[in-house]
């Protein structure tokens, strides 16, 4: 298996190749994706490197955040370029690509060979509740939208701007209450087959270098990527919404995504479910600020005026989610829910 994810490697290069010598944009498309498979797997293994010294805690949040990274830049470009519409769907999507399709990818695989697996329940609980209020910030800008007058669109601006700075404080606080005072209590939930697990270990400054490289590879091959995927996708007839929705949303979090399965499947459940969780709050608190607050410096202002289609989805993702980790324990079934939701609203966002 090692042996064919260092295989694909062959596809980060001539992604590059392909966009210098214009091959089609599908065909562009494609090798890109490709590219980011074995990259996504180093990122998990570093990650994984990162969890062993640090935690569960600490490697979930590093493991989100480097994932994210390539979101937030792909967003700057969107939105320097006036691609506001694309900019939101691609936030609103990675929320529920990452809480239903890798949520339930991960107790799928996790699921297969257990019967149950478990996780600490504090944190899926404080994780839900951030993401409740997150998206009850994103759906009450709409809501006032419709009874905005004449200066709607000035006003729509100014409480993006006004809401984003109370989400990016919310969210310094969870990372204080996580990281510090209540480090204690989030501890990963121990499992017989911890013991199994091989004490040798990559350095902290190894990892740390190894998810900064393939960090910055990730976030130039997904600029092909997003270069040529709308393109590709009006060649095999796919509309903008679910474009932005669901393909930018999947290939932009790819990385962070894979590492959650991964982990999964290794019985770290707290690891993973602390990437699927820390990644969508930090989509909505941070990564979504800070475009708002960038779009005013850049003299592009951007409202959080989503559609209704986009805001019901975050919703739902959110309260089916809140609903089955509340026990702390998974199993496959619970995951095959998850996914069965997230093919229900792509079919859907498809034919909007």
């Amino acid at each position: 298996m090692n042996k064919l994810f260092n295989l694909l490697l062959v596809f980060v290069p001539l992604t590059f190749v392909a966009s210098y010598l214009q091959w089609s944009p599908l065909a562009v498309m494609l090798i890109a994706c490709m590219a980011i498979v074995p990259l996504a797997k180093i990122m998990g293994q570093a990650s994984e490197h990162v969890a062993h010294h640090t935690g569960p805690t600490v490697g979930g949040l590093v493991s989100a955040t480097f994932g994210n990274a390539c979101e937030l830049i792909i967003a700057l470009i969107a939105l320097n370029a006036g691609l506001v519409e694309v900019v939101k769907a691609s936030i609103t999507g990675s929320i529920i690509a990452n809480l239903l399709l890798v949520l339930g990818g991960s107790f799928l695989a996790g699921g297969i060979k257990r019967s149950e697996q478990s996780f600490n329940k504090m944190w899926a609980a404080t994780g839900v509740t951030m993401l409740t209020i997150a998206s009850f910030a994103l759906m009450l800008p709409a809501a006032l939208h419709h009874v905005g007058g004449p200066d709607s669109q000035l006003l729509d601006s100014k409480m993006a701007l006004a809401i984003s700075i109370v989400l990016m404080l919310l969210y310094a606080c969870q990372l204080f209450f996580s990281l510090k005072t209540h480090k204690h209590q989030l501890g990963a939930v121990e499992t017989a087959e911890d013991a199994d697990e091989p004490t040798t270990s990559w350095s902290l400054k190894k990892s740390a270098f190894v998810l900064a490289a393939v960090t910055v590879t990730i976030v130039f091959l997904s600029e092909k990527l997003v270069g040529s995927v709308e393109a590709a996708a009006e060649t095999i007839g796919m509309t903008k919404i679910f474009v932005g929705l669901i393909l930018l949303a999947i290939v932009g979090n790819a990385a962070e995504n894979s590492t959650a399965v991964i982990m999964a499947m290794k019985n770290k459940m707290d690891l993973s479910l602390n990437i699927v969780l820390g990644s969508s709050t930090q989509i909505a608190m941070f990564v979504a600020p800070v475009v708002v607050i960038a779009s005013f410096i850049i003299g592009k202002p951007m409202d959080l005026v989503f559609s209704q289609a986009e805001i019901l989805a975050v919703f739902a993702s959110v309260i089916v989610v809140g609903r089955i980790v509340h026990d702390g324990k998974s199993n496959w079934l619970e995951g095959a829910m998850l996914l069965g939701l997230y093919a229900i609203l792509g079919a859907a966002f498809f034919f909007i």
